[in-house]
């Protein structure tokens, strides 16, 4: 057995023993799975209590990551995420030394992270951009991996402040977390009211999580599959009556790597149309910026990258 043989294996029964603990959300754990493959940042919006926490949680004990919480109020500070200067008093000398935050971990959940105010919410975009955090005049790395999954509650709710542009394009994924069904429903309540609730498994350490991340940087991509998704990312600038701002060059980034983390686990090594189509809405939902008739008619983002895609294909098998 080859080395991608096995950690294709490998990676698939991480997914299952993900999925021994979260009732459903079949889709959810696959995108997040893609994007702790590629080292995206991953944002999970829905409705409290739809098990966003636990799925995060579930994820650092099957792949043995050091997992840290942060709950975002309206009263944290830059300082309690980053950490501070603390000054240390040692046989009659005094002096600074740097207090780590929660920010140094490899999976760091920020739940609620649209309950912050945005100056706090700005203190992750250095850690999530540059996997670097600046306290004074020093700079620290953080530990790889590293990856940060925020979760959040739709803005309709109230006490929420919108994540600023800048910040949700530093996420690869937006992936919403929907209600279960009845029958997912079921599962979900035999599980958390039952007296025994499944042994999670450690199944892979950060090394070896590394090393699967080289091997999926090196699977090409066909020139045909690059242009579609060049193509597509500059269809969000093309004129369109519900697109009043498009995606930025992180999109085709995010595209690319997505895609080759999708074939990937569907036991491939090559890239195909279906792995881009089936990433775009991800990568693309929280990039583009609705116009006022979008939003006036009730047309989300998911239904104008759908348009999208149907016109590109189109004119694929024209």
């Amino acid at each position: 057995m080859s080395d991608i043989e096995m950690f294709q294996q490998k990676i698939m029964e991480c997914e299952k023993e993900i999925g021994k603990g979260i009732i459903g959300q079949r889709n959810i754990i696959r995108q997040v799975m893609l994007a702790l493959l590629t080292g995206g940042n991953v944002l999970l919006e829905g409705m409290p209590g739809l098990g966003k926490t636990m799925l995060v949680r579930t994820i650092g004990q099957v792949f043995l990551l050091d997992f840290k919480r942060i709950q975002f109020t309206p009263d944290l500070m830059p300082s309690d995420v980053t950490g501070t200067n603390i000054m240390v008093k040692e046989e009659g000398k005094s002096s600074f030394r740097f207090e780590k935050g929660p920010i140094f971990a490899n999976l760091v959940l920020a739940d609620e992270i649209n309950r912050a105010t945005p100056k706090t919410q700005s203190a992750l975009l250095e850690a999530m951009q540059e996997h670097t955090v600046t306290v004074g005049n020093e700079s620290h790395r953080l530990e790889e991996p590293f990856l940060v999954l925020a979760t959040q509650n739709p803005i309709e709710q109230e006490g929420t402040y919108p994540l600023p542009e800048a910040q949700l394009d530093r996420f690869m994924f937006k992936v919403l977390v929907k209600f279960p069904s009845k029958e997912e429903l079921r599962g979900i309540v035999g599980l958390t009211e039952g007296q025994t609730s499944p042994e999670i498994r450690g199944l892979m350490n950060a090394e070896e999580l590394i090393e699967a991340r080289k091997l999926i940087a090196q699977i090409p991509i066909a020139d045909a599959v690059m242009n579609y998704i060049l193509e597509l990312v500059m269809a969000t600038h093309e004129e369109n009556a519900y697109i009043r701002e498009g995606a930025s060059p992180r999109a085709a980034q995010a595209m690319i790597r997505a895609s080759r983390a999708r074939a990937f686990m569907e036991g491939r090594l090559n890239v195909s149309f279906e792995d881009v189509k089936a990433v775009a809405y991800p990568v693309l939902r929280h990039r583009i910026l609705l116009s006022f008739d979008a939003i006036s008619e009730g047309v989300t983002e998911d239904a104008v990258i759908g348009q999208m895609i149907e016109a590109k294909e189109a004119n694929l098998y024209a």
